[in-house]
C-alpha cells in the first residue's frame, strides 16, 4: 500500500495533500500560519483531525512531538552532526535509517520493515511516496514522516 505526499507549491504555510496509490485524496496537512513554533495539523478526508506535529520550544536541537488523536504518542529529535542529519526517534519502538535530506529512508521495528520513503522527481512541487507493508501502520507512518519533514525544514530555516 502506498501514500503520496504532495506539497502545495503556492502556499504561505507548509501545506500538503496526501493521496492513496490511486490518487484518491486521503489526508490533508496544514501548518499554523502565525505560530511561534512549527505546528502542523493532519486531517483525514472527512476533516477530522487525526494528529498534530508540534515543535518543542527552548531546546538546543529541534524536537518535534507527535500527537495522535489528542494523545502524545512520541517524539523525534535532531542529533548534532556535521554532515548527515540523524534523528533520535521515540515512537512505537521504531528505528529510522537512511538519507533524510534525500528523502530515501526506511523504518523498522526489530526485524520487521514498517515502510520505505522516497522522493519522486519530475512533479510540480515536492512529491514523496510512502510504501507501507501493513495498512495498520498507515496513520502512524504518515505522522512520523510529517515529523521528519518538519525537523528537516526547521534545520534549513
Amino acid at each position: 500500500m502506498k501514500l503520496m505526499i504532495k506539497q502545495r507549491v503556492f502556499s504561505w504555510t507548509d501545506t500538503y495533500d496526501v493521496y492513496d496509490e490511486y490518487e484518491n485524496s486521503k489526508y490533508f496537512v496544514k501548518a499554523e500560519f502565525l505560530s511561534l513554533a512549527h505546528k502542523l495539523h493532519i486531517f483525514d478526508r472527512n476533516d477530522r483531525e487525526i494528529g498534530v506535529i508540534r515543535q518543542k520550544l527552548l531546546s538546543f536541537m529541534p524536537i518535534f512531538e507527535i500527537e495522535k488523536e489528542g494523545i502524545m504518542a512520541g517524539s523525534i529529535q535532531k542529533k548534532f552532526t556535521f554532515f548527515k542529519p540523524r534523528y533520535e526517534v521515540h515512537y512505537k519502538g521504531w528505528m529510522v535509517d537512511g538519507n533524510f535530506l534525500g528523502w530515501d529512508y526506511h523504518v523498522y521495528q526489530e526485524n520487521r520493515q514498517i515502510m520505505t520513503i522516497h522522493k519522486e522527481y519530475l512533479h510540480w512541487g515536492d512529491t514523496y511516496v510512502i510504501d507501507f507493508h501493513d495498512v495498520l501502520d498507515e496513520v502512524d507512518g504518515l505522522l512520523l514522516v510529517i515529523a521528519i519533514d518538519a525537523a528537516n525544514r526547521s534545520n534549513n530555516n
